[in-house]
């Protein structure tokens, strides 16, 4: 059976929330994000091979999360430095001090089929995840870590849940979207379906509007639907003639990105979704997006193994990442927008420094990562993947409890 996994540290966390998350609490696009569809991950312009996991049916039988606890010496006077030099002097400093050792992990049991999303809800207590098993879960994860975890099963699906997200503004409504063409609406206190939606076909994306009023929802046909949340009803649908894969609004609601096989991000302004950029971002397919939770950059995940790091007032790329070396599935920024998370094929996932683009930490892995996300309040980072790797026979069920 997939289970959940939970690895804590035995650090103090800096900053003002080091109360809120003592030692052994346990437990996004991020959200965990939903790979694209099928023709995406073949890794063709860096001359690789497809790989069994390359497609949007990958293998992910395991939800796993990570604490992350840092430990920042001098994270008082960061707090009291006004000074805009003084205060970017000593975050560098304060980079300089963290550790990210003694991580241990819990687990708990997950879905019955492969996991293909995971995503956390606006104040961080919930984690939820979709799965080919046709359900959804919801963990409520308490504070200290040591009750019994809260657990609810959402039914009602009658194909994959490819992926979900959360009303960024009401910490219980969550919405998935589904191979059986339907996106509903869940109360995620009594685990039943609120209102839900038949769209024209097979939806993998969807995503809020950060002022929780819309939703958008993309599937395999490369066609995008808006989503009035009051009414639940379409309000806009388009057509592309381009691969479409993840899709994402900035911060403030106004601007509207997607990625796409050609290697490029449509920069839309929104509401009226007129074209306003082609950034030619990446010399392969763009396969993921993730947007700073400050509002400053946004990042883009390829094919050609790299992270972007793009300017959101200029719309120009400030810093590459290029410690992976297959195609990027995943990326998820921390809440402060200090770190990214990055994951592929490669069994391990890069945490980095945005501003210095430097890797902090590398999280061993024993197979490919498929979706990774930062809890919004804490230095929690979640991620589901794959339980063997491509050069791992097959011994049976994979995502026994270890």
């Amino acid at each position: 059976m997939p289970v959940i996994r939970v690895k804590y540290s035995t650090l103090d966390i800096g900053g003002n929330h080091s109360a809120a998350f003592p030692m052994g609490h346990g437990f996004q696009q991020g959200g965990v994000k939903n790979p694209p569809p099928t023709s995406s991950f073949n890794g063709e312009a860096i001359n690789r091979p497809a790989s069994p996991h390359s497609s949007h049916s990958h293998n992910g039988r395991t939800l796993l999360l990570l604490l992350l606890q840092i430990c920042f010496g001098n994270h008082k006077k960061i707090s009291q430095a006004f000074n805009i030099k003084e205060r970017k002097k000593l975050m560098e400093e304060k980079n300089n001090t963290i550790s990210f050792k003694n991580l241990h992990s819990r687990e708990y049991p997950g879905h019955k089929k492969k996991v293909h999303s995971v995503a956390w809800n606006c104040v961080g207590t919930r984690l939820a995840s979709g799965s080919v098993d046709q359900t959804a879960r919801i963990w409520h994860i308490e504070p200290h870590g040591h009750s019994k975890v809260k657990e609810i099963e959402l039914k009602g699906h009658t194909d994959s849940v490819d992926q979900l997200c959360w009303d960024p503004k009401h910490a219980d409504l969550i919405a998935t979207a589904s191979g059986d063409k339907t996106v509903r609406l869940w109360d995620a206190r009594t685990g039943k379906c609120s209102q839900q939606v038949e769209l024209s076909g097979e939806n993998i994306n969807i995503t809020y509007k950060p002022d929780g009023a819309h939703i958008a929802v993309g599937n395999r046909d490369d066609e995008l639907t808006i989503l009035d949340v009051r009414k639940f009803k379409p309000i806009h649908k388009r057509k592309f003639n381009y691969e479409v894969n993840e899709i994402a609004w900035n911060t403030t609601g106004e601007i509207f990105f997607l990625t796409t096989g050609n290697g490029t991000v449509e920069v839309l302004t929104y509401p009226s979704l007129k074209p306003l950029h082609t950034l030619n971002a990446h010399t392969a397919g763009c396969y993921c997006i993730a947007i700073d939770p400050t509002g400053s950059y946004f990042a883009v995940g390829s094919a050609d193994s790299l992270v972007s790091l793009w300017d959101l007032s200029e719309m120009l790329c400030v810093r590459t990442f290029t410690k992976l070396e297959w195609p990027v599935r995943t990326i998820s920024f921390n809440y402060t927008g200090e770190y990214i998370a990055s994951a592929s094929e490669d069994l391990f996932i890069d945490i980095s420094n945005v501003h210095s683009g430097r890797t902090v930490h590398q999280i061993p892995c024993r197979a490919a990562m498929n979706s990774v996300e930062w809890n919004p309040k804490y230095n929690l980072l979640a991620y589901a993947g794959d339980d063997k790797n491509k050069y791992q026979a097959d011994e049976g069920e994979a995502g026994n409890a270890r």
